[in-house]
């Protein structure tokens, strides 16, 4: 069993009241789009950072500011371009004439919520500017180190459907948000809303309804949550299985065998322990959503597309069958046995 400090009935029922307040006080300006409010509580309660990915119009970037104005907590926008330098991001050293001294002028990454809109678009310089404070909560400016508010959260938006003028993200960013969210289509009871509402949902006012203080309670109640040595290893054969090499060296002849090699004929390269965190993390705030005190296997699987999509590398193959990442974490799930 995990060792860790036990949370109380009191402290659950705390933290789902809020939850529930968030997603009802969203609701009023968003229609539908609850995958994306529960997607973003849950990387702010687990610690992390999330990659919103769908086509414009969407309400992506709706979505965040109004987290945002629920959450109370300070928030800025960078909207990203080719034309974006990495010190638009974290900050510069400025020379003061008068005083003949170098001065520090912090960037918009100074900040509890940040909005990457359209990260994509930025070249490879600027995403990586982002890469300390993702994994450190620290930006360097000159020769000195800054530690970034608590909380910080980086919302990422970016658009699949567009070539031109944008640059892929590289792997080892992918591997530092927690989650990554593709946002679908809204309903055709949900569209006909949006389309009666003539966009005045967007000036629709809403309340602040979480702070940082009950922020920190609910990652302490999250942390306390259990989760049995079972749980535990059904993680890390889920992450194993998307290794190739491991695998296969591991892989021993029985009757699952070749479904995995199916999955594996499509993966260059898979999850990494950090993935085997964020799951772990992740499936704690669905305990927590559910006001359980333990971890469940179906807490596991509600979010391991979501931990795992951005985390693996597929080949040629994949992309000639058609086969996503999604397609193969599915079947990942459909063949480990459950605890």
């Amino acid at each position: 069993m995990e060792i860790e400090n036990s949370v109380s009935k009191e402290q659950l029922e705390e933290c789902a009241k809020y939850i529930d307040y968030c997603r009802k006080e969203t609701a009023v300006r968003l229609v539908g789009q609850t995958e994306i409010v529960d997607g973003i509580l849950t990387a702010l309660i687990a610690g992390g950072h999330i990659l919103l990915e769908g086509v414009p119009g969407l309400a992506k970037t709706l979505a965040v500011r109004t987290f945002a104005e629920v959450s109370g907590l300070e928030f800025k926008r960078i909207q990203f371009t080719p034309d974006l330098l990495p010190a638009d991001v974290t900050g510069t050293l400025i020379y003061e004439q008068n005083s003949g001294r170098f001065l520090v002028r912090k960037g918009p990454v100074f900040t509890n919520i940040v909005l990457a809109d359209e990260i994509n678009r930025a070249p490879a310089k600027v995403q990586s500017a982002l890469l300390e404070a993702m994994a450190e909560n620290q930006v360097t400016i000159g020769e000195t180190s800054y530690r970034l508010p608590d909380p910080f959260f980086v919302l990422a938006t970016q658009n699949p459907i567009e070539q031109e003028g944008t640059y892929k993200l590289p792997e080892a960013e992918l591997d530092r948000f927690l989650m990554k969210i593709i946002i679908s289509y809204p309903t055709p009871e949900e569209e006909i809303k949006i389309v009666a509402s003539n966009g005045k949902f967007v000036d629709t006012p809403v309340r602040r309804v979480f702070s940082q203080q009950i922020l920190a309670n609910c990652r302490r109640a999250a942390e306390a949550i259990t989760a049995d040595e079972k749980i535990l290893s059904y993680i890390v054969s889920i992450i194993n299985v998307t290794r190739p090499d491991a695998t296969r060296k591991n892989e021993k002849h029985s009757a699952s065998s070749k479904g995995k090699n199916d999955i594996l004929h499509y993966i260059s390269f898979g999850a990494s322990p950090r993935a085997g965190i964020a799951l772990l993390r992740c499936a704690k705030v669905q305990a927590l959503f559910s006001g359980r005190s333990f971890v469940l296997p179906d807490d596991v699987q509600k979010v391991a597309k979501q931990v795992l999509r951005h985390r693996l590398v597929l080949n040629y193959e994949a992309a000639a069958d058609s086969i996503t990442a999604d397609d193969l974490i599915g079947k990942i799930i459909d063949l480990m046995p459950v605890p």
